[in-house]
């Protein structure tokens, strides 16, 4: 078994348990974290993780945001002037982080939301326009069912940290990672 099988695993041995449904919002996400070099052969296993979801009776929407900024940039009409002067979007990036929370934030309030899981794919494309932990604590209130986060890093005491690329953020998510001593 690879460590994307492994991980697959590890995410049905939690959809599987019972949800509480006492949890506030931030308790209510999962982050799936696993080695970015695995971005490829995880990404054929999300299907897995959907119909894994629908087994145990729970419904599964899918956002890949790997895309994301690059349509908006295409459709915003300042896009020469920031190809221009590439520092000038920087004023621009919050417009982008609120565009990106309001694409998700709807599947988490569709009838059943308390039953469904929304899983989030794509995040290191989003790096370093916006952070992660930024989208979490935004939509984290909206949260009624779970919130499945394929995070591209790594989990150290507590810590994520997206790509292992800049300083992680501690979070009351629930991790679902790889055992240790998994293979490939």
């Amino acid at each position: 078994m690879d460590k994307a099988d492994h991980l697959l695993q590890a995410y049905r041995d939690r959809v599987v348990r019972p949800w509480r449904r006492d949890l506030s919002g931030a308790e209510r996400v999962w982050i799936a974290v696993y080695p970015p070099e695995i971005e490829r052969r995880l990404r054929l296993k999300i299907p897995e993780f959907g119909l894994a979801t629908k087994d145990v009776s729970r419904e599964w929407a899918h956002v890949d945001l790997t895309t994301t900024f690059a349509d908006w940039l295409a459709a915003n009409e300042w896009r020469e002037s920031y190809f221009a002067k590439p520092s000038a979007i920087q004023a621009a990036l919050p417009g982008f982080a609120s565009k990106v929370e309001e694409s998700v934030r709807p599947l988490l309030n569709v009838p059943g939301a308390e039953d469904i899981v929304v899983a989030l794919s794509g995040v290191g494309a989003l790096y370093p326009m916006m952070h992660v932990s930024w989208l979490v604590q935004r939509l984290a209130p909206n949260i009624k069912g779970r919130l499945l986060v394929f995070f591209p890093g790594s989990l150290e005491q507590g810590n994520y940290r997206l790509l292992d690329a800049r300083d992680g953020w501690n979070y009351l998510a629930i991790p679902i990672v790889i055992p240790e001593g998994s293979s490939r």
